[in-house]
Protein backbone atom coordinates (compact mmCIF):
# COMPACT_ATOMS: atom_id res chain seq x y z
CA UNK A 1 0.00 0.00 0.00
CA UNK A 2 1.51 3.87 -1.08
CA UNK A 3 0.95 6.03 1.55
CA UNK A 4 -0.09 9.48 -0.24
CA UNK A 5 -0.29 12.58 1.51
CA UNK A 6 -1.03 15.75 -0.17
CA UNK A 7 1.34 18.82 1.00
CA UNK A 8 1.54 22.86 0.36
CA UNK A 9 4.74 24.37 -0.87
CA UNK A 10 5.51 27.71 -1.53
CA UNK A 11 7.47 27.12 -4.79
CA UNK A 12 7.47 23.93 -7.02
CA UNK A 13 10.11 25.94 -9.06
CA UNK A 14 13.93 24.98 -6.95
CA UNK A 15 16.82 26.77 -8.45
CA UNK A 16 18.81 24.79 -9.66
CA UNK A 17 22.65 22.96 -9.04
CA UNK A 18 22.81 21.28 -12.17
CA UNK A 19 25.04 22.11 -14.63
CA UNK A 20 22.05 21.81 -17.73
CA UNK A 21 19.61 23.55 -15.76
CA UNK A 22 18.71 26.71 -14.00
CA UNK A 23 14.99 25.39 -12.29
CA UNK A 24 14.66 21.51 -10.87
CA UNK A 25 10.82 20.85 -10.75
CA UNK A 26 9.90 18.12 -9.01
CA UNK A 27 5.92 18.07 -8.01
CA UNK A 28 6.16 14.96 -5.79
CA UNK A 29 8.21 14.04 -3.07
CA UNK A 30 9.31 10.56 -3.42
CA UNK A 31 8.84 7.92 -6.32
CA UNK A 32 6.77 4.67 -6.42
CA UNK A 33 9.00 3.20 -9.30
CA UNK A 34 10.77 2.33 -6.43
CA UNK A 35 14.10 1.79 -8.49
CA UNK A 36 16.61 -0.59 -6.65
CA UNK A 37 19.41 1.61 -7.59
CA UNK A 38 17.74 4.96 -7.07
CA UNK A 39 20.13 7.75 -5.94
CA UNK A 40 17.49 10.03 -5.31
CA UNK A 41 16.74 7.44 -2.25
CA UNK A 42 18.64 9.66 0.45
CA UNK A 43 15.58 12.27 -0.03
CA UNK A 44 14.21 9.82 2.65
CA UNK A 45 15.87 11.43 5.17
CA UNK A 46 14.21 15.21 4.67
CA UNK A 47 10.46 13.48 4.42
CA UNK A 48 9.70 12.10 8.06
CA UNK A 49 8.66 9.75 6.20
CA UNK A 50 9.23 6.03 7.98
CA UNK A 51 8.22 3.95 5.07
CA UNK A 52 10.80 2.36 2.66
CA UNK A 53 11.78 4.63 -0.60
CA UNK A 54 8.79 3.91 -2.93
CA UNK A 55 6.28 3.36 -0.42
CA UNK A 56 5.29 7.35 -0.13
CA UNK A 57 4.69 9.96 -2.07
CA UNK A 58 3.75 13.49 -1.02
CA UNK A 59 1.57 15.40 -3.93
CA UNK A 60 2.88 19.54 -4.04
CA UNK A 61 0.37 21.77 -4.13
CA UNK A 62 1.90 25.76 -4.82
CA UNK A 63 0.56 28.83 -6.06
CA UNK A 64 -0.51 29.46 -9.35
CA UNK A 65 2.24 31.22 -11.56
CA UNK A 66 1.24 33.93 -12.45
CA UNK A 67 3.92 35.83 -14.06
CA UNK A 68 5.64 32.59 -15.67
CA UNK A 69 7.36 35.23 -18.18
CA UNK A 70 9.79 35.71 -15.75
CA UNK A 71 11.15 32.64 -16.50
CA UNK A 72 11.63 32.94 -20.54
CA UNK A 73 14.76 31.94 -21.61
CA UNK A 74 15.50 29.46 -18.85
CA UNK A 75 15.60 26.15 -18.50
CA UNK A 76 13.64 23.89 -16.23
CA UNK A 77 14.74 19.95 -15.69
CA UNK A 78 11.50 18.00 -14.77
CA UNK A 79 12.17 15.08 -12.51
CA UNK A 80 15.61 15.19 -10.24
CA UNK A 81 14.56 13.43 -7.45
CA UNK A 82 11.17 11.93 -8.55
CA UNK A 83 9.09 10.73 -11.78
CA UNK A 84 6.74 13.27 -13.09
CA UNK A 85 4.90 10.78 -14.45
CA UNK A 86 4.37 8.81 -11.91
CA UNK A 87 0.85 6.53 -11.74
CA UNK A 88 -0.45 8.89 -9.43
CA UNK A 89 0.05 11.42 -11.96
CA UNK A 90 -3.15 9.72 -13.65
CA UNK A 91 -5.12 11.29 -10.28
CA UNK A 92 -3.74 14.62 -9.29
CA UNK A 93 -2.13 15.61 -12.50
CA UNK A 94 0.32 18.18 -10.67
CA UNK A 95 2.98 17.58 -13.56
CA UNK A 96 0.12 18.79 -16.42
CA UNK A 97 -1.09 21.70 -13.69
CA UNK A 98 2.53 23.19 -14.00
CA UNK A 99 2.96 22.96 -17.75
CA UNK A 100 -0.16 24.81 -18.70
CA UNK A 101 1.59 27.32 -15.85
CA UNK A 102 4.00 27.80 -17.69
CA UNK A 103 3.10 27.48 -20.93
CA UNK A 104 3.68 30.24 -23.38
CA UNK A 105 6.27 31.63 -20.97
CA UNK A 106 9.58 31.00 -23.15
CA UNK A 107 10.95 28.54 -20.63
CA UNK A 108 12.60 25.28 -22.16
CA UNK A 109 11.98 22.25 -20.14
CA UNK A 110 13.46 18.47 -19.90
CA UNK A 111 11.50 15.82 -18.61
CA UNK A 112 13.23 12.74 -17.52
CA UNK A 113 10.80 9.64 -16.96
CA UNK A 114 10.26 6.20 -17.10
CA UNK A 115 6.64 6.47 -18.05
CA UNK A 116 4.49 6.31 -21.22
CA UNK A 117 1.91 8.81 -19.58
CA UNK A 118 3.74 11.69 -20.45
CA UNK A 119 2.32 10.72 -24.11
CA UNK A 120 -1.30 12.74 -22.35
CA UNK A 121 0.99 15.72 -22.22
CA UNK A 122 2.41 15.98 -25.53
CA UNK A 123 0.46 18.36 -27.49
CA UNK A 124 1.19 20.67 -24.67
CA UNK A 125 5.24 20.06 -24.19
CA UNK A 126 5.74 20.30 -27.82
CA UNK A 127 4.86 23.74 -27.57
CA UNK A 128 8.02 24.19 -25.60
CA UNK A 129 10.92 26.05 -27.02
CA UNK A 130 13.63 23.50 -27.28
CA UNK A 131 11.66 20.49 -25.24
CA UNK A 132 13.33 17.51 -24.35
CA UNK A 133 12.16 14.42 -23.07
CA UNK A 134 14.45 11.45 -22.20
CA UNK A 135 14.02 7.78 -20.90
CA UNK A 136 15.65 5.68 -18.77
CA UNK A 137 16.49 2.06 -20.39
CA UNK A 138 19.09 0.10 -19.00
CA UNK A 139 18.03 -3.63 -20.49
CA UNK A 140 16.01 -4.83 -22.74
CA UNK A 141 15.07 -8.08 -20.62
CA UNK A 142 11.69 -7.43 -19.11
CA UNK A 143 12.25 -10.29 -16.12
CA UNK A 144 15.68 -7.72 -14.86
CA UNK A 145 13.74 -4.73 -15.29
CA UNK A 146 10.97 -6.33 -13.48
CA UNK A 147 13.34 -6.86 -10.79
CA UNK A 148 14.85 -3.33 -10.36
CA UNK A 149 11.81 -0.71 -10.99
CA UNK A 150 7.81 -0.47 -11.00
CA UNK A 151 8.06 1.16 -14.15
CA UNK A 152 6.45 0.42 -17.35
CA UNK A 153 7.85 -2.08 -19.84
CA UNK A 154 10.75 -1.56 -22.36
CA UNK A 155 8.15 -1.64 -25.06
CA UNK A 156 6.26 0.90 -23.66
CA UNK A 157 8.97 3.26 -22.77
CA UNK A 158 10.59 3.06 -26.55
CA UNK A 159 6.98 3.67 -28.24
CA UNK A 160 6.65 6.63 -26.33
CA UNK A 161 9.84 7.67 -27.10
CA UNK A 162 9.05 7.18 -31.22
CA UNK A 163 6.22 9.16 -30.54
CA UNK A 164 7.28 12.26 -29.19
CA UNK A 165 10.29 11.78 -31.68
CA UNK A 166 7.81 11.57 -34.81
CA UNK A 167 6.07 14.01 -33.48
CA UNK A 168 9.04 16.73 -33.54
CA UNK A 169 10.37 16.49 -29.84
CA UNK A 170 13.74 16.44 -29.05
CA UNK A 171 14.02 12.76 -27.31
CA UNK A 172 17.16 11.11 -25.35
CA UNK A 173 17.79 7.25 -24.55
CA UNK A 174 19.38 7.62 -21.08
CA UNK A 175 21.03 4.17 -20.71
CA UNK A 176 21.41 4.04 -16.71
CA UNK A 177 22.44 3.09 -14.72
CA UNK A 178 24.79 0.47 -16.65
CA UNK A 179 24.94 -2.23 -14.62
CA UNK A 180 28.81 -4.18 -15.48
CA UNK A 181 28.04 -7.61 -16.93
CA UNK A 182 24.25 -7.24 -17.32
CA UNK A 183 23.77 -4.03 -19.52
CA UNK A 184 23.78 -4.72 -23.39
CA UNK A 185 24.35 -1.23 -24.40
CA UNK A 186 24.86 -2.36 -27.95
CA UNK A 187 22.01 -3.54 -28.46
CA UNK A 188 19.79 -1.13 -26.39
CA UNK A 189 21.64 1.47 -28.87
CA UNK A 190 20.56 -0.08 -31.85
CA UNK A 191 16.73 -0.65 -30.78
CA UNK A 192 16.76 2.67 -30.42
CA UNK A 193 18.37 4.91 -32.82
CA UNK A 194 16.14 5.46 -35.11
CA UNK A 195 13.66 7.19 -32.78
CA UNK A 196 16.13 9.12 -30.38
CA UNK A 197 18.50 12.31 -31.08
CA UNK A 198 20.63 11.26 -27.76
CA UNK A 199 21.95 8.37 -25.92
CA UNK A 200 23.37 9.31 -22.90
CA UNK A 201 25.19 6.59 -21.40
CA UNK A 202 26.05 6.46 -17.53
CA UNK A 203 27.64 3.79 -15.32
CA UNK A 204 25.97 2.44 -12.22
CA UNK A 205 27.32 4.18 -9.29
CA UNK A 206 26.81 2.30 -6.25
CA UNK A 207 26.52 4.45 -2.69
CA UNK A 208 24.59 4.92 0.10
CA UNK A 209 22.20 2.11 1.52
CA UNK A 210 21.69 0.61 -1.99
CA UNK A 211 25.53 -0.23 -2.04
CA UNK A 212 24.50 -3.38 -0.45
CA UNK A 213 21.48 -4.16 -1.87
CA UNK A 214 22.76 -4.32 -5.29
CA UNK A 215 25.77 -6.35 -4.34
CA UNK A 216 23.56 -8.52 -2.76
CA UNK A 217 21.13 -9.06 -5.58
CA UNK A 218 24.18 -9.64 -8.03
CA UNK A 219 25.65 -12.39 -5.78
CA UNK A 220 22.47 -14.39 -5.32
CA UNK A 221 21.09 -14.27 -9.23
CA UNK A 222 24.82 -13.67 -10.89
CA UNK A 223 27.83 -15.11 -8.84
CA UNK A 224 30.16 -15.15 -11.78
CA UNK A 225 30.40 -11.49 -11.72
CA UNK A 226 31.25 -11.14 -7.81
CA UNK A 227 34.71 -10.31 -8.23
CA UNK A 228 34.03 -7.80 -11.19
CA UNK A 229 31.91 -6.06 -8.69
CA UNK A 230 34.08 -5.97 -6.20
CA UNK A 231 37.38 -4.84 -8.09
CA UNK A 232 34.87 -2.04 -9.90
CA UNK A 233 33.04 -0.87 -6.55
CA UNK A 234 35.72 -2.16 -3.65
CA UNK A 235 38.93 -1.42 -5.36
CA UNK A 236 37.77 1.18 -7.65
CA UNK A 237 39.53 -0.28 -10.49
CA UNK A 238 38.19 1.64 -13.92
CA UNK A 239 39.35 -1.18 -15.96
CA UNK A 240 35.82 -2.28 -17.10
CA UNK A 241 34.68 1.07 -17.97
CA UNK A 242 37.71 2.13 -20.26
CA UNK A 243 37.40 -1.57 -22.21
CA UNK A 244 33.59 -0.61 -22.44
CA UNK A 245 33.90 2.83 -23.56
CA UNK A 246 36.52 1.52 -26.27
CA UNK A 247 34.05 -0.85 -27.39
CA UNK A 248 31.54 1.32 -27.25
CA UNK A 249 32.92 4.04 -29.29
CA UNK A 250 34.53 0.91 -31.59
CA UNK A 251 30.58 0.11 -32.17
CA UNK A 252 29.64 3.84 -32.61
CA UNK A 253 32.44 4.22 -35.49
CA UNK A 254 31.51 0.93 -37.37
CA UNK A 255 27.65 2.32 -37.35
CA UNK A 256 27.94 5.92 -38.05
CA UNK A 257 26.99 7.43 -34.76
CA UNK A 258 28.70 10.42 -33.63
CA UNK A 259 30.37 9.25 -30.17
CA UNK A 260 31.55 11.89 -27.49
CA UNK A 261 32.36 12.11 -23.79
CA UNK A 262 30.33 14.39 -21.19
CA UNK A 263 29.03 17.58 -24.24
CA UNK A 264 25.35 17.49 -23.34
CA UNK A 265 24.89 20.24 -26.10
CA UNK A 266 25.00 18.90 -29.09
CA UNK A 267 22.07 16.61 -30.64
CA UNK A 268 21.52 15.37 -33.54
CA UNK A 269 18.68 16.82 -36.29
CA UNK A 270 15.77 14.48 -36.73
CA UNK A 271 16.71 12.49 -39.51
CA UNK A 272 19.97 11.57 -38.33
CA UNK A 273 21.70 9.40 -36.32
CA UNK A 274 21.51 10.03 -32.85
CA UNK A 275 24.83 11.77 -31.30
CA UNK A 276 26.25 9.23 -27.97
CA UNK A 277 27.93 10.53 -25.12
CA UNK A 278 29.79 8.69 -22.71
CA UNK A 279 29.00 9.93 -18.59
CA UNK A 280 30.83 7.17 -17.26
CA UNK A 281 33.62 9.16 -15.34
CA UNK A 282 31.27 11.14 -13.23
CA UNK A 283 34.04 13.94 -11.10
CA UNK A 284 35.48 14.60 -14.96
CA UNK A 285 31.85 15.53 -16.19
CA UNK A 286 30.80 16.98 -12.82
CA UNK A 287 34.00 19.85 -13.66
CA UNK A 288 33.37 20.05 -17.53
CA UNK A 289 29.81 21.30 -17.03
CA UNK A 290 30.67 23.73 -14.45
CA UNK A 291 33.41 24.78 -16.26
CA UNK A 292 31.19 25.24 -19.57
CA UNK A 293 28.56 26.50 -17.73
Amino acid sequence: MIKIQEIEVKSVMTKSNLPVADFSVNPYVGCTHACKYCYASFMKRFTNHPEPWGEFIDVKYWPEIKNAEKYAGKEAFFGSVTDCYLPQEKKYGRTRELLEQLQGSGISISIATKSDLVLRDLDLIKTFPNARVSWSINTLDEDFRREMDRGVSIERRLEAMRQFYEAGVQTTCFISPIFPGITDVETIISKARNFCNLVWLENLNLRGDYRARILQWVHEHHPELDQLYRDIYSKKDRTYWMQLDMQLRAFCESDGLPYLRDDDTRRAPHGEPPVVVNYFFHEEVKKSAKEKR
